[in-house]
């Protein structure tokens, strides 16, 4: 019983703190909605960016032999150590993308991971005329991944992530 007096008049003193706030700053509100819909924007774009990386990291396990078959074939050095080198990165990185936590470290790893991977997969100026499409959309594919990357990196995973945004500044 003698914490609803204190509770309404918290309520009261915060709706007063809002009014005070609103007076000084009308845009206020708008800066609320903006900041929400950025926030919803960075975990959205979280979920589409992690996705493919999960999925590619999932599917490498089900399929190690083939993956460590397709590292060998470009002449990488120790396939079986390459490939799992690449499902941590893309499982664990991907998971902790998709939740948030550590995201600007998670996206700089993935970011990182993607360089060498696209230029040693998707040469698309060494394949044959016939595959040159194909390996040229995967490219600008991966290019493309990177920019969001550095978004990530840069300006942090939103709101909306384990350990707030804060943690991951």
């Amino acid at each position: 019983m003698g914490t609803a007096p204190k509770s309404c008049c918290s309520i009261f003193r915060e709706s007063t703190a809002l009014r005070r706030i609103n007076q000084r700053n009308p845009n206020a509100n708008k800066e609320i909605l903006m900041n929400t819909n950025r926030d919803v924007a960075a975990l959205v774009a979280r979920v589409l960016l992690a996705t493919i990386f999960i999925l590619g990291g999932w599917g490498k396990i089900g399929g190690f032999e083939g993956t460590v078959g397709y590292i060998a074939s470009k002449g990488m050095p120790f396939p079986p150590l390459m490939a799992a080198g690449a499902i941590a990165v893309e499982l664990g990185g991907g998971l902790l993308l998709l939740f948030g936590y550590r995201a600007r470290w998670a996206a700089l790893a993935i970011f990182l991971f993607l360089i060498p991977t696209t230029l040693i997969f998707h040469g698309f100026w060494s394949v044959p005329v016939e595959q040159m499409a194909n390996q040229r959309n995967a490219f600008l594919k991966n290019a493309a991944i990177m920019g969001g990357m550095l978004m990530v990196w840069a300006f942090g995973p939103g709101r909306f992530a384990i350990g707030g945004e804060r943690e991951n500044a």
